[in-house]
């Protein structure tokens, strides 16, 4: 694989109503911006099965052509605006990481 991949990895806290709110007005925009930016959606989903330290939490696996893309697609004014609409309703770990050749 000559890609690199961005593991967004969200952790969701239900403030009521406005919990499903927020996340699906970040969920309508992140998701076209995201692709916009040239990020495929590899996974996305809670584990089948976790091992060791393992968290049996929400992951996305986004691949982009390079760390470069990916760093833009984040910094994106569309990508940006689906952040602030979120709010504080997920802890977020987002990592960039370089992938295999």
């Amino acid at each position: 694989m000559k890609s690199d991949s961005r593991h967004p990895s969200l952790h969701f806290k239900k403030i009521g109503d406005l919990w499903s709110v927020r996340v699906a007005a970040y969920a309508k925009l992140a998701g076209p911006a995201i692709q916009a930016a040239g990020g495929r959606f590899v996974v996305r989903g809670a584990p089948a099965k976790t091992y060791e330290a393992g968290l049996n939490q929400r992951v996305v696996v986004i691949e982009f052509d390079g760390v470069a893309q990916a760093t833009a697609a984040h910094d994106s004014p569309g990508y940006q605006e689906a952040l602030k609409l979120l709010g504080n309703a997920a802890e977020r770990d987002i990592r960039i990481v370089e992938g295999v050749q």
